[in-house]
């Protein structure tokens, strides 16, 4: 059976960026289930497993237009520190905002808090080596909430 849209596959997978560092991994953990054609996977990653089967090994490479998107200058802003109710911040801590976006500090000064709301791989290309360990039939509940249930397909 191929990965193909409405398909669940189960991957394990490493990440790297141009220099070689792993920046993430399955190793050592479960393989990542998701629900093929419903956006849980960036772009690059779904276009790069479509037609797979299981067993097989693949290089993908995603340009950041098809992974976690082009670094956009707006989402860099400077709050003021009360904003942050009297907490300590640091330079590297993320928060969420009211509207569930994930933001990360960059600078802290006297008053002012600089936080940059692009994600951390924006303007990265992304090198992932995958192995499919799985593909089966998305269950009726999986197709209608979007997303996998767990291995069986089931809600843990």
């Amino acid at each position: 059976m191929q990965i193909s849209k409405h398909k669940v596959a189960a991957i394990h997978y490493t990440l790297r960026d141009d220099a070689g560092t792993i920046l993430d991994s399955s190793e050592g953990r479960d393989p990542l289930y998701y629900l093929h054609g419903k956006g849980n996977l960036i772009p690059g990653m779904e276009d790069g497993l479509e037609g797979k089967v299981k067993g097989d090994k693949a290089k993908i490479d995603v340009a950041p237009e098809k992974g976690y998107g082009v670094r956009n200058p707006e989402l860099i802003q400077e709050v003021p520190k009360q904003a942050f109710g009297g907490q300590p911040v640091e330079v590297g801590m993320q928060f969420q905002t009211n509207q569930g976006e994930l933001i990360t500090v960059t600078n802290v000064g006297p008053d002012t808090v600089t936080v940059d709301g692009n994600h951390p791989l924006a303007d990265q290309n992304l090198h992932f080596d995958v192995e499919v360990v799985e593909v089966r039939e998305a269950t009726a509940e999986e197709l209608a909430h979007g997303h996998v249930h767990g291995p069986g397909g089931h809600h843990h």
